[in-house]
């Protein structure tokens, strides 16, 4: 009998055989990952501040994934070697990149044709790790005891601030700032916070524009003073530090931090690695860590994570001017 009812209940029946195959096949290969070591890719020499985060990350995940992360370290280009290296990886979920706003978001604002990659297209979000404000600094025995002493001694003195790289995540923080303040600054570049300090404490450049949290020891131990800080509130870490958001100067960028595979790696790894860095991320040792030196973890899984950088990326846009462009493009 071939009665049309019994033909769409065969057709049902075989498609539902069908589809349980399939997801049998599939099912035992998923739940073997990752059955070999992952390398987490940090564009940072060790022991600096984003290879000291990639390698808790890396801690953190080994415990709970049951595998082995192992960190490793190429450096060169601000970070953007070590990007360009994951991009061309094989999506596979076994090579991740420690993502910086350096090298996802500042790069392709400022450079996009001078990088050999593409934000957001070659890379799949998996999670947003922390934020750190950058911060304003000058030596200890500056005269300047608040940043808005600074800003406004900007407006009738030529006063410089040292950064350690034209167009850098830093760099183009302090021109946010500058340029909300209604100021004019001579910025200094550097290759590297060492050298800039030691001028600054010598008096050849006015202050220093960088990421708080890898000097944070130094303000604590009476070297440097830290005038303000980037973000939205205070930090419970340096509760006596204002915001520039206090002073009316609105600067929201922060040096942040995520993990991101190559474009084209399965759904389910990706989800499968997000989960895990979200359990990493709600640990005692790694949140302590994190919020030691002024950090602040920061829970953004996948698409919110895309979001943000996509909205970082619209930040940086924002603050380039031709005069800025010409600087960056000079370097």
């Amino acid at each position: 009998m071939n009665h049309p009812a019994l033909k769409a209940l065969r057709r049902r029946t075989m498609l539902a055989l069908a589809l349980s195959l399939g997801l049998g096949a599939a099912a035992p290969a998923f739940a073997a990952y990752p059955d070999q070591p992952i390398k987490l890719v940090i564009g940072f020499p060790p022991g600096g501040g984003g290879d000291l985060y990639g390698r808790l990350i890396a801690n953190a995940l080994s415990k709970s994934l049951g595998q082995t992360v192992v960190a490793d370290n190429r450096t060169g280009a601000g970070g953007n070697i070590a990007a360009d290296l994951v991009a061309k990886a094989k999506p596979d979920g076994y090579t991740l990149l420690l993502a910086m706003s350096g090298n996802l978001a500042v790069a392709p604002a400022t450079r996009p044709q001078s990088i050999p990659y593409k934000v957001p297209e070659d890379f799949a979000p998996i999670g947003m790790i922390l934020e750190a404000p950058h911060g304003l600094f000058v030596a200890h025995g500056s005269r300047f005891k608040t940043a808005r002493e600074l800003l406004d001694a900007a407006k009738t003195q030529k006063l410089s601030f040292a950064s350690t790289g034209a167009g850098a995540a830093a760099h183009m923080g302090m021109e946010m700032v500058v340029k909300e303040a209604g100021v004019e600054m001579l910025h200094v570049a550097y290759r590297g916070s060492g050298p800039a300090i030691t001028d600054m404490l010598g008096g050849q450049v006015d202050s220093f524009f960088a990421t708080a949290s890898p000097l944070v020891n130094q303000v604590r131990q009476g070297q440097l003073r830290l005038l303000a800080i980037t973000g939205d509130k205070r930090n419970p870490a340096i509760p006596d530090v204002p915001t520039f958001k206090e002073l009316g100067v609105n600067v929201p960028v922060t040096q942040w931090y995520g993990l991101v595979a190559p474009a084209g790696t399965p759904d389910a790894v990706v989800k499968h690695l997000s989960d895990h860095l979200s359990r990493a991320l709600a640990t005692p040792e790694v949140r302590d860590a994190i919020r030691r030196d002024a950090a602040t973890e920061r829970n953004l899984p996948m698409d919110a994570f895309r979001g943000f950088i996509l909205e970082d990326i619209a930040r940086y846009k924002a603050a380039l001017t031709p005069a800025l462009l010409k600087e960056i493009s000079s370097k």
